[in-house]
């Protein structure tokens, strides 16, 4: 409600509105801020900061989870350099990163297409395409083992029809190109990332292309796939990271139990099943932690990498 101030000059008397001056904003104090950050920079500090101070702090000795920690100095890394069992598994989880990253992205995005329609029961396959990616990693297992099996398997089933050969799938040469199918069936969750950038994208941009005479391919091609860059980086990105760390599919697949690293398949000997053989296995806890900052390290420079030949590919609607 404004106020009314009443000025006379010279026999004359006028009246200007006067607005209500509103109160200022209290200013909170510093430790109000810290105080609402607390929980998360306590986690934080508890479960980020301090591991990663111990286990490098852990790599310089011979620690076995038993004995008194012995200084050992740069042996650890020193010897991991010198292993054909570390050199060969990060060779395997490479070839692993380089087969399904691809596939996997290619693979969300065809399928964020195929469902970014308006058809009746559309709802029901995005559901059923998303719903592998959400499924515990044991029951998922447990999936893939009855279906790989070489007597019960239903592949083995299916080529028993045909009077094709048992294949043993789940070890070498086949239990590699099993691991990969089990993990490409968790590709819905790609598609859930690619549908959202597609929705996120004007449909009159399309139309737009339409009516300057472009066919589906060259409208995808030049509108959709420009503006699904974004998506596209945070995917590399988010799937290297992950794939790059893969232990528990080889090893489910492999035995029932997990302290059995010696019943793992060659072909499915990945770097994190090297490092858990070190730690669980071997009780190598200074040479597991050295592994481990190894692979920090090797996720930290790709990811940098991939970080800078964005600029070059990635298309932001608003310039950084």
């Amino acid at each position: 409600m404004a106020l009314l101030t009443v000025q006379r000059d010279r026999g004359r008397t006028t009246v200007h509105p006067q607005s209500r001056r509103r109160p200022g904003w209290k200013r909170y104090r510093n430790r109000t801020f810290y105080f609402f950050i607390a929980p998360w920079l306590l986690g934080f500090l508890l479960l980020t900061v301090i591991p990663f101070a111990f286990a490098l702090i852990v790599s310089f000795t011979s620690f076995d989870g038993f004995s008194a920690w012995r200084w050992i100095g740069f042996k650890n890394y020193i010897d991991l350099v010198h292993d054909t069992n570390t050199l060969y598994s990060l060779g395997r989880t490479l070839l692993f990163v380089v087969i399904t990253i691809p596939i996997t992205i290619i693979g969300g995005l065809g399928l964020a297409v195929l469902v970014d329609r308006k058809l009746p029961g559309i709802n029901l396959f995005r559901s059923a395409f998303y719903l592998p990616s959400v499924m515990p990693i044991v029951a998922a297992a447990i999936v893939w083992r009855s279906i790989f099996s070489r007597d019960t398997g239903l592949i083995n089933a299916f080529l028993s029809i045909f009077q094709g050969p048992l294949i043993n799938w789940l070890v070498d040469p086949t239990a590699f190109w099993a691991v990969i199918v089990m993990w490409l069936w968790g590709m819905g969750g790609g598609m859930l990332t690619a549908l959202a950038g597609l929705k996120g994208i004007s449909p009159e941009l399309k139309e737009a292309s339409r009516i300057d005479g472009a066919n589906a391919w060259q409208s995808f091609r030049h509108v959709t796939l420009p503006l699904l860059t974004p998506i596209i980086f945070f995917q590399v990105i988010t799937s290297f990271i992950g794939t790059i760390q893969i232990l528990m599919q080889p090893l489910l697949l492999a035995a029932t139990n997990l302290n059995a690293v010696g019943y793992i398949p060659r072909g499915n000997y990945f770097y994190m099943v090297h490092v858990y053989a070190q730690f669980f296995y071997f009780q190598r806890f200074g040479y597991g932690a050295a592994l481990l900052w190894v692979l920090f390290l090797v996720i930290l420079l790709i990811t940098l990498i991939v970080f800078r030949s964005g600029v070059g590919w990635v298309y932001y609607e608003v310039e950084r």
